[in-house]
């Protein structure tokens, strides 16, 4: 008939959850339900629910779209292009050899321009030493894909020559392009 202290103690924390969460949902009711607010506080409710859905939809798009690209990527590192470095069309093969050329941090990019016409690479510009125009000319033909240098490139007080004066395409040095390793 009667309960003992520690059973009633034992019933009362068992229905301690039940009696929190009934309190909540009449506080909850309470606050949505206001004859006064309600209506204004449950639009805001509603509206803001609807934010924070549209922002999760946004930002699992733009982390889909980030995968697919990230995917896409890693296959074409993985695919060969099916060309030959020797097939590279002119604007290609001029930046090819530029980034070849002047790889180096104390190359002298300022005062040297290149330009590919067909396959060959026409070197103009002053530069202050003999050897480093031999250099960049070498470097250039080294590179895979490049059937020619002509190389006007000329020491400071040297008239510069000029494709005019006999320095054009007919007398760039043929040779096979040179495969990379």
């Amino acid at each position: 008939m009667f309960e003992s202290a520690t059973s009633w103690r034992r019933n009362a924390l068992d229905r301690a959850p039940v009696v929190a969460l009934a309190g909540v949902a009449g506080v909850v009711g309470e606050f949505f339900l206001d004859p006064a607010s309600g209506r204004r506080r449950r639009a805001v409710a509603r509206d803001r629910i609807a934010a924070l859905f549209r922002r999760r939809r946004a930002e699992a798009e733009r982390e889909a779209r980030y995968a697919a690209g990230f995917a896409k990527g890693a296959v074409e590192e993985i695919t060969p292009s099916g060309r030959e470095p020797a097939e590279l069309n002119d604007p290609a093969l001029e930046a090819k050899v530029e980034s070849e050329m002047f790889r180096d941090p104390e190359a002298p990019k300022d005062g040297v321009n290149v330009s590919v016409e067909e396959g060959v690479v026409y070197l103009r510009g002053e530069l202050p030493d003999k050897d480093q125009i031999d250099e960049l000319a070498a470097s250039a033909r080294a590179v895979a894909g490049v059937v020619g240098v002509v190389n006007l490139l000329h020491l400071p007080g040297d008239e510069a020559p000029s494709k005019a004066n006999g320095h054009g395409r007919g007398k760039a040095k043929r040779q096979a392009p040179a495969r990379s390793k």
